[in-house]
């Protein structure tokens, strides 16, 4: 499935950047971008030309697919986990963690 969302996109690309401790100014640099302009297209604020994206990714070391395509595994979201758990209750919490305990414990 391909990733059309800035965000999500912008999320990707500031995972890959501190997975090669990379700042925001190393890898605009890398780039040949400003600092701001890195910023921007990393929170999901900017949209950016293809020969930009190109140039990120490979300054990453990475395809583009890296981050266009959602690989069927990656359904899950720590945001999405996070924000559901945020709208429950203390005793609601605490039965996730015990079911997520046993899952895991089972594994």
């Amino acid at each position: 499935m391909l990733i059309f969302d800035l965000m999500e996109i912008g999320n990707r690309l500031y995972e890959y950047r501190k997975r090669k401790h990379l700042t925001q100014a190393q890898l605009a640099e890398k780039a040949g971008l400003s600092d701001r302009a890195y910023a921007e297209i990393e929170r999901g604020n900017a949209n950016m030309r293809l020969e930009t994206f190109l140039k990120i990714c490979e300054s990453l070391e990475i395809t583009p697919n890296d981050i266009l395509v959602k690989k069927d595994s990656e359904g899950f979201s720590y945001d999405e986990l996070k924000k559901r758990l945020e709208n429950c209750t203390e005793k609601e919490k605490q039965t996730a963690l015990d079911i997520l305990r046993s899952y895991t414990d089972s594994l």
